[in-house]
């Protein structure tokens, strides 16, 4: 008895933990319900769900096309549209970006919302909103967010750094550092990739190359995984280098859950970022939390979600509300 209250006291006291990690940042000037009454009588976030909702119904991978666009958004100049400009040299002709996907569901949102209510709903928010519903309809949790962005009139390519496949734990965590975020939050939002996927261009060095040694596998990939890769789904050949390879199990890989933290404690993390989560001492536990209560990461993850969407936000006067999101007005 005693021993399951220590237990008990030890886990509500790292959840503790947990939650002070998170913080609340964000901007002052953002609001819950900063759209209402402003669109002819339409509810804009039940305008945004309900187009999400129909993509979902037919393209379930939605929700990783528009959580990895909101963290290529968010994460360079904060989340300001600038990801969505068309033409050359901007956000989206960046070589990380080129395989951003997701711009039609919000093209086909802005779209409505410009029919309901003209010049009201920033391109920044229908992202975020977007994102929103599509976490839960993965199986998230449902969560609120504030609105109010403003979309920023620079969209530049060579403001595009984004973190590298190849990162350490502790590169990784400075990086989300720099835009406020602790190493709790960061080890949430890498949680995105229980829903992604890469390809095999990008794994082939931990399978082939290792440390820079022709042939040499990653010693720290479970056995077992590189077997398959190796053989099955990347071999050692040009013609699999676009091959799509899932960043947590194919049967979870549609799914927003925690299974992508069991597969780190397995040695299946896909890329070396992500295995250097679990193989750093000082973000270890946290992949441990995570990975051993379902619960606990399905809370959390909008939390860590919601700091970076309030990342260096436009509000009030600033920047402008675009009339289409891929072009200034």
């Amino acid at each position: 008895m005693a021993s399951a209250a220590r237990n008990g006291a030890a886990a509500l006291m790292v959840m503790t933990v947990a939650v002070l990690a998170l913080g609340t940042g964000g901007s002052a000037q953002l609001q819950y319900g900063f759209y209402k009454g402003k669109c002819n009588g339409s509810d804009v976030e039940a305008v945004v769900q309900g187009i999400v909702k129909t993509w979902f119904q037919r393209q379930n991978p939605i929700v990783a096309y528009l959580l990895r666009m909101q963290f290529h958004e968010c994460v360079i100049n904060g989340c300001d549209g600038g990801l969505l400009i068309d033409g050359p040299g901007t956000e989206k002709t960046a070589p990380p970006n080129l395989s951003v996907k997701g711009y039609d569901v919000i093209a086909a949102i802005k779209a409505e919302l410009e029919r309901r209510c003209p010049g009201v709903v920033s391109c920044s928010d229908i992202q975020i909103l977007a994102t929103r519903d599509a976490v839960a309809l993965g199986g998230g949790a449902a969560y609120s967010v504030r609105t109010g962005r403003r979309d920023r009139r620079r969209s530049t390519a060579s403001d595009v750094k984004l973190p590298a496949p190849e990162y350490t734990a502790q590169q990784t965590t400075a990086y989300y550092g720099r835009l406020g975020l602790s190493a709790f939050d960061t080890v949430l939002l890498l949680g995105a990739h229980t829903v992604g996927a890469t390809h095999c261009s990008v794994i082939k060095p931990r399978l082939y190359s290792y440390g820079g040694k022709v042939g040499a596998t990653d010693p720290g990939m479970d056995p077992s995984y590189a077997f398959v890769y190796k053989n099955y789904v990347c071999p050692n050949v040009a013609a699999s280098d676009n091959n799509l390879v899932f960043l947590d199990d194919q049967w979870s890989a549609g799914k927003v859950d925690n299974h992508y933290y069991r597969n780190l404690q397995l040695r299946r993390g896909v890329l070396p970022c992500d295995q250097n989560l679990y193989n750093d001492g000082s973000t270890r536990w946290i992949v441990d939390l995570l990975a051993n209560n379902t619960g606990l990461f399905t809370s959390l993850f909008p939390q860590a979600l919601i700091k970076l969407s309030e990342v260096n936000v436009l509000t009030g006067t600033q920047g402008e509300i675009r009339k289409v999101c891929n072009k200034f007005n």
